[in-house]
């Protein structure tokens, strides 16, 4: 996705069928446009035939870090 930096799906080892969706973009406004997309609209829709509840929402501010590119 433009402007997508990375995209984490992890279980939680503590909450039987539960996992946790962790993405980082450039900024707001292109993961917005993200979701407009067809192909991610499309997983979407096949994403909410098994998702029961999203009780957990958050969006952070990073602060640092570090990232590998995954060109080397």
């Amino acid at each position: 996705m433009p402007g997508c930096l990375s995209y984490i799906v992890a279980s939680n080892p503590a909450i039987a069928n539960a996992i946790w969706v962790t993405e980082t973009s450039t900024d707001a406004e292109r993961h917005k446009a993200s979701l407009g997309l067809p192909s991610v609209q499309k997983a979407i829709r096949k994403a909410r035939l098994i998702i029961t509840g999203m009780e957990s929402l958050g969006e952070t501010q990073p602060v640092g870090g570090h990232s590998r590119s995954s060109t080397g």
